[in-house]
């Protein structure tokens, strides 16, 4: 398991398997590089190059303590993915994601479009707005509130017991139909001292979905992301109902909507087969 070189400070742990057309997988919370174990053979076996880093803050990658809103959102964590792309010499990589790792791939795509091939992303996605304030979507939200919490690390951080329960409620309620868990993986990485709260960085940053919701404007038709996006949107995800994909169009100049039934949040997991047809058809 190599390292990336430092950008400001932090190293990224990855993996990177296979030859070709490069892909580069971002992952969610709550979860690190190997929810992607599944779609990874499936990229490679297809002809890809595949590199999957560990996030700031999870996994094996460096977790300093820092101001969350300078290092730890979307364009802090999107340096260090640029920094991983260019120190491996990728060439215009599909950039993949979902929870967190699509809002990280949609903030490269806008501020380096030159950069990359095109995106396959799972929700989060803009054109939420307000309608994140919505008493259903608010009993759903709640948590991003709560990381804000110092409590929370008292309760949380380094206890494996309480990291369990707190993982599982999200992996199940998130989760489609028949969906079974691993999570003895996640428990152990993120029951590290200091690991929990590492993770939660991104949500202190103000970078979770319902502050960026809440401040988001469409552009401009000539500053819409402009890359060939796909956007993958499942039908069992409590956090993102289908009809809040309604406005894609007023923030990508060049995207094809999927629904994808059966499913729910975590996408490499849940329909890794549908995630590697999109990625390769860009590739």
């Amino acid at each position: 398991m190599p390292n990336s070189a430092a950008v400001d400070g932090f190293s990224l742990a990855y993996d990177r398997l296979g030859e070709g057309p490069a892909v580069v997988l971002l992952h969610g919370w709550p979860g690190d590089r190997t929810d992607y174990r599944r779609l990874v053979p499936l990229l490679v076996e297809q002809g890809h190059e595949v590199v999957v880093p560990d996030l700031r803050g999870f996994g094996e990658s460096d977790k300093h303590e820092a101001d969350p809103a300078a290092q730890y959102g979307v364009a802090g964590q999107a340096r260090s993915v640029l920094g991983l792309i260019e120190e491996l010499g990728l060439d215009r990589p599909v950039l993949a994601g979902y929870d967190v790792g699509s809002r990280i791939a949609q903030g490269i795509a806008r501020s380096h479009p030159d950069l990359v091939d095109g995106l396959v992303v799972a929700p989060p996605l803009p054109g939420i707005g307000k309608r994140v304030f919505s008493e259903k979507a608010q009993a759903e939200f709640w948590y991003q509130a709560f990381h804000k919490l110092e409590v929370i690390e008292s309760l949380v951080d380094g206890r494996p017991e309480a990291v369990r329960a707190y993982l599982e409620h999200f992996w199940t309620h998130w989760s489609g139909p028949g969906f079974v868990p691993e999570l003895d993986h996640l428990v152990e990485v993120y029951s590290a001292p200091g690991a929990f709260t590492a993770s939660i960085n991104w949500y202190r940053a103000g970078a979770g979905s319902v502050a960026t919701s809440a401040a988001e404007t469409a552009p401009a038709s000539y500053d819409r992301i402009g890359v060939p996006t796909v956007v993958l949107w499942p039908e069992f995800d409590p956090l993102f109902p289908r009809a809040w994909s309604d406005r894609l169009d007023d923030f990508f100049s060049d995207v094809r909507l999927r629904p994808v039934d059966g499913v729910g949040h975590y996408a490499p997991l849940e329909y890794p087969e549908i995630l590697a047809e999109e990625i390769v058809g860009l590739g």
